[in-house]
């Protein structure tokens, strides 16, 4: 790609930069930032004193009938991207003036807050951010105020939360994600449970971030209606991992829905009993199991691996002959359609997002901090969630005949 060519200094600029450099006697980079932040402090009260004129209707030591007059200035500090840099705003005796530039009781014009919640989305911590507003911008942002700029999202994330959603999802994946929590001196694990759906135009969403600290059939069927009372219909493939009670509460609120254990999930455990140099061969005979055209000779496929591998790893297979009628359905289907349920591409790229902030920030001060991380991290990591799955005609075809009369 050719260089876009700089447009040339009109010659008012020009002018500009060199009385500029006369009068401030700029030798370095750091002198050009003083003295913009002089100007900016500078033009910002010319603006003040214009306002003021306007607003009375009449200039300085101008005979006027008003009522209405100046009454001194008040100084007042802003923070800018250059810094710190103190005004003084012309007071009227009527207190009725509303600048516009700068207004009453704004002390930032650097867009900080943005700045801020950029910083809490990357997983710093409020120390962190308040050490490098600090650094960078020269003014002191507390700890304190990082939080109450980061909290004013959580009318934002409770309404996210509570959207409407759509009436079916051919395809939902539950996955969890474990932070660490500090809770009155004591540290504990908090696990949030990403709930991500493909809709039926096959474009991914993340429909709701639940924190909790114990998997039980409850709290499953709490999480599931919450789903049903934002409109969720119907689900036709549930995917998740061995989560406890999952199963059972799916066949209360959606009974209809078949519960696919995650694949992904499935062979990962496994290989948990497996030594590294024969990880690689064991991985590629569970392929072996899950690509078989069918229920039978995969089940035929799963028992010679468990055969294969039981004198060296007796516990390695056990999960599958356990979980085998929730790894079955997907049997039913194509290559294309085992795929999508398979790979979980997408919550395995979301959970990649979040577990830097775990690298960034081992320990979180509440499940409050958790949620506005993840939600942040979220809204950054789905920007480019706009084309559909791959093949998703395919699929949503195959799942049209499949489950008849349940999709539009």
């Amino acid at each position: 790609m050719a260089r876009r060519k700089r447009e040339p200094i009109s010659e008012g600029k020009q002018n500009i930069i060199a009385k500029l450099l006369q009068e401030y006697d700029i030798q370095s980079a750091e002198d050009i930032q003083d003295a913009l932040k002089d100007m900016l402090g500078g033009t910002i009260q010319k603006m003040l004193e214009a306002e003021m004129d306007e607003h009375l209707g009449y200039e300085p030591y101008e005979r006027t009938d008003s009522i209405n007059a100046r009454n001194g200035r008040k100084a007042k500090t802003i923070r800018s991207k250059y810094g710190e840099t103190v005004i003084d705003v012309p007071q009227d005796r009527k207190s009725s003036f509303e600048p516009k530039v700068v207004r009453k009781h704004q002390k930032d014009i650097s867009n900080i807050e943005n700045k801020v919640i950029s910083m809490y989305a990357k997983g710093m911590t409020t120390r962190q951010i308040s050490e490098q507003t600090e650094d960078i911008y020269g003014f002191d942002v507390s700890e304190g105020m990082v939080s109450d700029i980061t909290d004013k999202l959580l009318p934002q994330i409770e309404e996210w939360q509570n959207r409407p959603l759509s009436s079916v999802y051919p395809i939902v994946f539950i996955d969890a994600v474990h932070f660490s929590v500090k809770d009155n001196n004591v540290i504990r694990k908090l696990a949030a449970y990403i709930i991500l759906g493909i809709n039926e135009d096959g474009m991914k969403q993340v429909l709701s971030i639940n924190i909790g600290e114990n998997e039980s059939s409850k709290y499953w069927l709490s999480v599931l209606n919450e789903l049903k009372n934002r409109g969720v219909e119907d689900i036709l493939i549930l995917c998740a991992d061995g989560l406890s009670g999952i199963k059972e509460s799916i066949s209360v609120d959606f009974p209809k829905t078949e519960y696919q254990r995650c694949i992904v999930h499935q062979v990962r455990n496994t290989l948990k009993h497996v030594s590294d140099k024969d990880k690689k061969l064991f991985a590629a005979d569970l392929k072996s199991i899950y690509h078989d055209p069918d229920e039978k000779t995969g089940h035929d496929m799963m028992e010679a691996v468990r055969d294969k591998w039981e004198d060296r790893y007796p516990n390695a297979m056990k999960s599958w002959d356990r979980n085998w009628d929730v790894i079955t359905p997907i049997f039913k289907f194509s290559a294309d359609v085992r795929k999508v349920i398979y790979t979980t591409n997408a919550i395995e790229s979301l959970n990649s997002t979040y577990r830097r902030l775990n690298r960034q920030r081992s320990v979180f001060p509440s499940d409050t901090a958790i949620l506005k991380a993840l939600y942040l991290s979220t809204f950054e990591a789905t920007k480019k969630w706009n084309l559909p799955i791959r093949n998703w005609g395919k699929v949503y075809g195959e799942m049209s005949i499949m489950y008849e009369g349940r999709l539009g």
